[in-house]
This record gives C-alpha cells, sequence and structure tokens, in this order.
C-alpha cells in the first residue's frame, strides 16, 4: 500500500536533514564578476541537473525563479527549492512544457532572474534541450553558466549521477561569461551550442 500521506512528513524531514548536511558545507565563489556586470537586468542561469542541490542551496533567499517539472519527483524539488526561498514555475519538456516556460518568458520580463536545468528532467544528461535557450531569446535576456564542481559527493544512480555533496565538503560555485541569444533558428542553435560549450568549461576549470 502506498502511504501517500506520509509524503509531506518525509518531505520536511528529508528538507531539515539537507539543511543541516549543507550547513557543513564549505562554500566559495568563482566567476562572480559575470554576474555582477550585468546590474539589474534580468538573466536566466543555466546548470546541469546533476548539480541542482548545492546550487539551490547556496542561493537561497536570493527570491530566483526555477523552472521544475510537474513529474512527482520534481513536486519534492519544488517543495524544498520553496522552503529554501525560491518561486517555482511547474513545466519542463515533458510535463506542461509549453505553460512552464511561458512562465519563465513572464518571470524574465517581467525582471526576475530565473534558473533552468536544460537537461531535465530525465536528459539525456549535458544536452541542452532548446526549451530554454526559445524562452531565453524570446524574453531577450542573457543565459549564464553556473556549475558547482564538489571533489567529496555521493554520486546518486540516477540518469544524470545526482549530485550529494558529502559532510564538510568543499564546494566551489563557478559562473561563466553571459551568453546572448541571437535572433531567429540560426541564433537559437548557435546559443545552444555556446552553453554547451560554456558549461564543459567551467565544468573543467577547477
Amino acid at each position: 500500500m502506498k502511504l501517500r500521506w506520509a509524503e509531506p512528513l518525509a518531505a520536511r524531514v528529508g528538507s531539515l536533514i539537507l539543511r543541516v548536511l549543507a550547513a557543513t558545507w564549505r562554500m566559495r565563489e568563482r566567476g562572480t564578476q559575470h554576474v555582477r556586470g550585468l546590474g539589474t537586468s534580468p538573466f536566466a542561469f543555466v546548470l546541469w541537473h546533476s548539480r541542482i542541490l548545492p546550487l539551490l542551496y547556496h542561493h537561497r533567499g536570493h527570491g530566483i525563479v526555477v523552472l521544475i517539472s510537474r513529474h512527482r519527483d520534481g513536486g519534492y524539488l519544488a517543495d524544498l527549492a520553496v522552503r529554501w526561498g525560491y518561486r517555482a514555475v511547474r513545466g519542463s519538456s515533458r510535463h506542461g512544457g509549453a505553460a512552464g516556460l511561458l512562465g519563465i518568458v513572464r518571470e524574465l520580463q517581467g525582471g526576475a532572474v530565473v534558473a533552468i536545468t536544460p537537461d531535465g528532467p530525465q536528459g539525456p544528461p549535458e544536452k541542452v534541450k532548446p526549451g530554454a535557450i526559445a524562452a531565453a531569446q524570446h524574453a531577450g535576456a542573457p543565459l549564464v553558466p553556473l556549475t558547482a564542481i564538489v571533489r567529496a559527493a555521493w554520486w546518486v544512480r540516477s540518469w544524470d549521477r545526482f549530485c550529494i555533496p558529502k559532510p564538510f565538503a568543499r564546494v566551489e560555485v563557478v559562473y561563466g561569461p553571459p551568453i546572448v541569444v541571437g535572433p531567429g533558428r540560426e541564433g537559437m542553435e548557435r546559443a545552444v551550442a555556446d552553453v554547451e560549450r560554456g558549461l564543459a568549461q567551467i565544468m573543467g576549470s577547477a
């Protein structure tokens, strides 16, 4: 029997455990000049799905808008994000995609900073899907590659090898140079390649 009534309790307990664990992580940043250079303009962080957890913790309380799948697993992640001070837009390339991306466009046009995992919710890992790029293009907002480099971590046996830093792990949060999406299909295709290249560069920069 599925104890659905227990899921909210498990989510609250899990959130508490994660907060206690995350409080031990030793965080540092690199490449913050790329974000500061944008001033108060809206933009979209792009990050691989596997690095969500340490990056969610690091940017907690900043009021960032996150795009999270309507899949059941995405519900747990959305609950955690809201507890950590994010605003969630539900949708993905597979579940409610059009609504989710439209919500992201509206948030960007309203001046928000958003965060998108362009390989989510189910992969293929570290391959950019065009939805996030289309949203940024439509809103006229730049994309900022973002990652977390972690040496000591547990890697979940999931499609993305989800990263959970171990207690007292050093977590390096790295920002890449902004990427501007040009007009038309050609601009989209170039931006997809630029995002994959930008994320690869900061992932291998440590």
